[in-house]
């Protein structure tokens, strides 16, 4: 499958894009960036310089990847996260030698207007929610909302809450995969 980038968007030269992915209008991919396949890049993205993305990635409107974030494979961005990659910007110092790294893992969902501090991890199938500020790691499958994020509850792959009987057993309405929640971490069965 081909891929289909919008006349309007700019690719830097040294950047690979996985078949199958789309990069939509006024997008600006930088050097050294990898994006996987299947990928889909809403309007108005930017990806900075030697980030790499996973496969499926969906990511709406308004969001800009900043050198120093990874995304792995199946993560949604909804329109305008922020990601930052400086902990303590200044105009007049450079600090292009002190990014923070970013982890976003595998099936991960960020919600509308979310914004991630750099140098944070955010779990496997987490969930953060619209306008969240998420200012520390976020553990696999964990439902985080507000500012600063607080971790509310725990959700299953397709991003229902999970609901642990007597035995911390709760079973995944996706695939049904079994977990048990055992010091505070979900563990599969």
């Amino acid at each position: 499958m081909a891929v289909f980038i919008h006349e309007s968007s700019i690719i830097d030269e040294n950047v690979f894009i996985g078949e199958g992915s789309k990069i939509w209008h006024f997008c600006h991919i930088l050097s050294g960036s990898i994006i996987g396949k299947n990928c889909s890049l809403g309007q108005n993205c930017m990806v900075g310089k030697n980030v790499i993305i996973g496969d499926n990635l969906k990511a709406q409107n308004n969001i800009s990847i900043y050198e120093g974030v990874r995304i792995c494979d199946d993560v949604f961005l909804g329109p305008s996260v922020v990601f930052t990659n400086v902990i303590n910007p200044r105009a007049f110092i450079s600090r292009k030698d002190s990014f923070r790294p970013t982890l976003i893992k595998n099936g991960a969902s960020i919600g509308a207007n979310a914004t991630i501090i750099c140098g944070v991890e955010i779990g496997e199938y987490a969930l953060i929610g619209a306008g969240s500020v998420v200012t520390k790691n976020v553990p696999d499958f964990a439902l985080c909302v507000g500012n600063p994020a607080r971790q509310i509850a725990w959700v299953d792959k397709a991003g229902n809450r999970l609901a642990f009987n007597e035995e911390n057993l709760a079973y995944d309405s996706y695939d049904n995969t079994a977990y048990r929640l055992d010091d505070n971490r979900i563990l599969k069965v």
